[in-house]
């Protein structure tokens, strides 16, 4: 696994009464595992091979605010709920929608982001513009994860609710699917429209976005049950949004940042 180590001692990016609100950590060490394969959320930049996205400077400014040494690991999407349920990692993050069958396995942060989700196609593809002109295709093939949302949404809200339709072709991670899309492999990609955006204003001869969103999710980082992390992670959650800081990460990102250029 690819290890890298962020030591954070100063309370940085809060106001004096904040700081004070918030708990102190001392310093302890907090093992962040995610997945690096959904930009802009976290992913490896073309440019520099280095590990970026939001959810890298939201859980920076996180340690900072909370006075912990932050640690980020590696993993494929379908070991990660299992292995912070195990206890393996403190934390989870990558887009992890909150549902309530994973609060079974693991407890989650309050929600940092909420996204809508939509059809990633081919930019010039015109056979179809929602789930229900798709799914009346006979050979159309849409690519998903097997266990995220995308991949229930495709199989009930697109297609007739059998989860081994062979219409649905699964990769281990977003990336394969999104490559696959721009072969031709698959013809959609359900995606949040952070995620979605991200590929669209890096590759707008190559993807779009289409049709109506395919309803809303909110995003939140995963422990292990029974954490006392997050009660400080919310703390500083909560305190970001106060102080506008989860807006400058959304402008940065989500508006400023091209992916690719």
């Amino acid at each position: 696994m690819i290890r890298s180590i962020l030591t954070a001692t100063a309370i940085l990016g809060a106001t004096a009464l904040q700081a004070a609100d918030l708990p102190d950590l001392g310093g302890q060490e907090v093992v962040v595992v995610t997945e690096n394969a959904y930009p802009p959320l976290q992913f490896v930049d073309p440019k520099t091979g280095d590990a970026i996205g939001w959810e890298y400077d939201a859980m920076e400014e996180i340690a900072k605010r909370l006075n912990f040494t932050l640690v980020i690991e590696n993993s494929s999407w379908d070991a990660m709920i299992p292995a912070v349920s195990e206890g393996q990692y403190d934390v989870g993050m990558t887009g992890i929608t909150i549902r309530d069958d994973r609060k079974e396995k693991v407890d989650f942060s309050d929600p940092y982001m909420r996204s809508e989700m939509f059809m990633l196609v081919r930019s010039a593809e015109d056979r179809f513009i929602d789930g229900a002109s798709f799914a009346a295709m006979e050979d159309g093939l849409v690519g998903a994860q097997p266990g995220t949302t995308p991949f229930y949404v495709a199989v009930y809200n697109m297609l007739d609710g059998n989860e081994a339709n062979p219409r649905i072709k699964l990769f281990e991670t977003f990336g394969a699917s999104v490559q696959a899309l721009r072969a031709g492999d698959v013809d959609v990609v359900l995606t949040d429209g952070t995620a979605g955006q991200g590929y669209v204003t890096a590759n707008p001869d190559t993807f779009k976005l289409t049709g109506e969103a395919m309803g809303t999710e909110d995003f939140g980082f995963i422990f292990p049950k029974g954490s006392d992390l997050v009660a400080p992670i919310n703390a500083a959650i909560a305190s970001m949004k106060e102080d506008g800081t989860i807006d400058a990460l959304n402008t940065k990102w989500f508006l400023d940042y091209k992916l690719g250029g």
